[in-house]
């Protein structure tokens, strides 16, 4: 019925049990005389002399000692006698089954059970209301035990577990905690006591991180609490579990001043010195490992000096435990913390029975009337303890709805090897009494978990300084290459080089130059609402200053290429240069860069986007604290479209550029008599922009590479491009100065220029005149050729006459032609 039989291997099962009830309903009670007269009452109790919590071993001397002093009391059930009919449980539920069983099944009847240890008092409780027993215990911490429907007849003198629970929470909260971990053997007990804790810190909004579990060996549990980073801990296991923990806790150093463990305060004092052939750890690293550790206990032992109903104080109880011990080490005698619940229960027990008394007397019933079937005794003795309220040597002792006692709760921590009061806590007020005496390893109680500062990366100074005077040289360098233009328009080698589309791609440059300044502006220099302007100018000057820098040149190259690699039968030497196309192709260009930018920032504008997946950095220093970088980007929702547009766009400009300047690499024209040069200059551009885009991409997370490396692309780019296109210009104009310096021995005034401007046409004609007027010497030399072979032809007798006459006739001609050249 309860799930005994399949459980532990034993004898019987509760139906068994119950079958067995027939029998007893018809036996008649007798209740034993004691030799003073007295009737006695039985009472059935289990105590654990080893096992995993051999409580027995101070509890035992305890209920005797309280039993002692009840059966002397006069006004205590002055005509009964209590007996303590114990077996030891070895805190083993397959055991207890079987002593249950000789309890029940074996003379006289117990008129109370009194287990100890949960997960035996689990067992016992829920067997005895089959046969109508109250159930006291004295060492039973379970919060599972608090569930009336399934244990309708438990009391118990050792609060529940959940008792830890409200003064745990209290503490998180007074060292500010938000962030816990849990490890905890696997019984029913420590997994109810944690799904109670996880509902508590979830109210106080407090979070548990991590939850692990062991069965025997916490090795692997330990080491996901290390793992995880694991900083407050709180630990639910028996105390030889508790020296296998901390074995493995000081392997995995989980402890020192990062570190704070929560520990049940029923262990013996010096737990961790004990000798367990189960742990491979010495006295003094368990010592180490233990060091400083919070432990919460309900109050066992009454703080205050007061005579209660046993009318000794708690000192006083414990110097006659001490004697009844026979001077054993109250650190190594298990259950001694619990000793005075034990005393307690049974006074508990003895004022309850001494007060059904008169109630069942009204009723023509007795104690001794009570059997496993008599409910109206089981019924008052319930009435009665619930009503409890008394001072014992733990303190004061009264029940809950749920039969558990309600207490104040001891908080110690281990501070030099032993355990000091730091304070204690009234869950029933919510009262926190503090001492102030708390001792930390490091200067105070530990963060929860290692705190995480986020810091932005912000572009090196230095760096941004650097390429700031570069860009700054750089356009100087323009405003000079412009000015020359500009000035210098009039000059035939300028004029022929196109000007209007050098002083357009010194502008672009320029643009280009001048985007280096928003580049390199981040945080540092602008507010966060003011970003996305400085998005926007970087965006603009690198757009517009590409299209109109590399626009100008991939122009004269395009009209190169258009007139001069036709087929001979198509070529059109004489062909008129219409300047207006080009400043069309430029506008084409720089109109499509213009659209599609504006596009962009209406349909999916830039902001400014915190990128946070770095990885956390830990400072110089014993600091527990992580950095954690963040990077300030320029993005909009759909960036890696956008970019992968212009990037192609662009990217096929580039492309076309160089197989054009390698087409025209050969060709010599007077009209763009520059193309060579930027020729040169496209393969520059487009090698950089091909190789920095990608480049850029994938250094976006390093500020600095990005930044130099992009800042360098535009400075080599625009220096090259400046140099190459205007220096051969350069060079002429000051070639020609000197030549003409050369021949007038003064510089060249405007009137000088226009004069041997107006003498090389002049030339021109003359040199046009000179090549005409040999086409017709040479016209009139094929004439004379053909007459003297037409008159060799008719007269070949006359030869010699003929040879006569002939130097007359050369005379002759040769005259003419004389006056043709006048």
């Amino acid at each position: 019925m309860f799930g005994l039989a399949a459980k532990w291997p034993v004898d019987f099962s509760v139906l068994a049990l119950a079958r067995r009830l027939l029998v007893w309903h018809t036996r008649i009670n007798h209740a034993s005389v004691s030799p003073l007269g007295k009737k006695k009452l039985y009472i059935g109790a289990l105590f654990p002399m080893s096992g995993g919590w051999p409580g027995g071993q101070a509890c035992l001397p305890a209920a005797k000692m309280a039993l002692a002093l009840v059966n002397e009391r006069a006004d205590i059930l002055p005509d009964y006698e209590l007996e303590l009919i114990h077996y030891d449980s070895m805190c083993d539920p397959g055991e207890a089954t079987k002593l249950l069983y000789d309890l029940l099944y074996t003379e006289p009847i117990k008129i109370v059970l009194m287990p100890g240890c949960s997960s035996v008092s689990t067992l016992v409780a829920e067997a005895a209301r089959m046969w109508n027993l109250i159930v006291l215990s004295y060492g039973s911490s379970s919060p599972a035990l608090s569930n009336r429907q399934r244990f309708p007849t438990f009391f118990r003198t050792h609060p529940s577990a959940t008792l830890h629970n409200p003064t745990r929470v209290q503490l998180f909260q007074k060292w500010k905690w938000t962030k816990i971990a849990t490890i905890q053997q696997t019984t029913e007990v420590f997994t109810s006591t944690l799904d109670d804790l996880e509902e508590r810190v979830k109210e106080a909004g407090i979070e548990i991180s991590v939850r692990q579990s062991f069965l025997t060996d916490p090795a692997v549990a330990v080491k996901n609490l290390k793992r995880q980073d694991a900083r407050i801990i709180v630990g639910l296991f028996y105390e030889t579990e508790a020296r296998k923990v901390f074995c493995e806790v000081y392997k995995e150093k989980l402890y020192g001043k990062k570190y704070v463990w929560f520990l049940i305060g029923w262990y013996a004092d010096n737990w961790f010195k004990i000798n367990d052939p189960s742990v491979n750890c010495t006295v003094e690293q368990m010592t180490e490992a233990v060091e400083g550790h919070v432990t919460t206990e309900i109050v066992m032992l009454n703080p205050e000096t007061v005579r209660g109903a046993s009318n000794l104080t708690s000192q006083e109880f414990l110097d006659q435990l001490m004697s009844k011990l026979g001077g054993k080490n109250s650190e190594e005698t298990g259950g001694f913390q619990e000793a005075p619940l034990a005393y307690d229960a049974v006074w508990a027990l003895a004022l309850a029975l001494n007060k059904t008394v008169g109630p069942l007397k009204a009723k023509g019933r007795r104690l001794e009337d009570f059997n496993y079937n008599n409910r109206d005794v089981t019924a008052e003795i319930y009435r009665a303890l619930n009503t409890s309220s008394f001072e014992g040597v733990s303190g004061h002792v009264i029940f809950d709805a749920q039969g558990s006692r309600m207490a104040w709760t001891l908080i110690e921590q281990l501070q030099g090897g032993s355990y000091k009061k730091i304070g204690y806590y009234d869950s029933t007020k919510g009262n926190l009494s503090w001492y102030g005496n708390d001792k930390w390893i490091g200067s105070g109680p530990p963060a929860d978990q290692t705190m995480v500062i986020e810091e932005f990366r912000y572009l090196s100074q230095k760096l941004f300084v650097s390429m700031s005077v570069f860009s700054g040289l750089g356009i100087l360098l323009g405003v000079i290459c412009l000015t020359f233009n500009i000035y210098n328009s009039s000059v035939r080698y300028i004029q022929n080089s196109q000007p209007y589309l050098n002083n357009m791609t010194a502008v672009g440059c320029m643009m280009a130059l001048a985007a280096i300044f928003p580049l390199g502006i981040d945080g540092l220099h602008v507010r966060r609402k003011h970003f996305p302007v400085v998005c926007q100018f970087r965006l603009w000057l690198l757009g517009l200053g590409f299209s109109l820098a590399y626009g100008s040149m991939f122009t004269k190259i395009w009209w190169v290429h258009t007139v001069f690699t036709k087929k001979d039968e198509k070529k059109d030497k004489k062909k008129h240069l219409e300047p207006w196309k080009l400043y069309a192709t430029v506008g084409v260009l720089l109109g499509i860069d213009f659209l599609s930018l504006m596009i962009w920032q209406i349909v999916d504008p830039l902001h400014i986007t915190v990128e946070v997946t770095f990885t956390r950095e830990a400072p110089k220093g014993d600091l527990d604290v992580l950095i954690q970088p963040l990077l300030e980007h320029c993005s909009s929702e759909k960036m890696n479209t956008w970019l992968g547009v212009v990037y192609g766009y662009k990217g096929l400009l580039l492309l076309l550029g160089i197989f054009l300047a390698y087409e025209t690499k050969s060709i010599s024209t007077e009209k763009i008599n520059d193309h060579r040069a930027v020729g040169m200059a496209i393969y520059n551009v487009a090698v950089l922009c091909l190789i920095t885009a990608p480049v850029t991409m994938i250094l976006s997370s390093q500020q600095d590479a990005s930044f130099a490396f992009a800042s360098l692309a535009i400075v080599f780019s625009v220096y090259i491009t400046l140099v190459v296109l205007d220096c051969p210009c350069l060079a002429v104009h000051w070639q020609s100065d000197a030549q003409e310096t050369m021949k007038t021995g003064s510089s060249m005034n405007n009137n000088d220029e226009e004069k041997s401007r107006q003498l090389e046409r002049e030339n021109k004609e003359l040199q046009k005149i000179i090549q005409e007027k040999e086409e017709r010497v040479s016209e009139l030399r094929n004439q004379l050729s053909e007459r003297q072979a037409l008159r060799s032809r008719r007269r070949p007798s006359t030869v010699s006459n003929q040879n006569h006459n002939t130097p007359p006739r050369n005379n002759c001609h040769t005259s003419r032609l004389q006056m043709l050249y006048k």
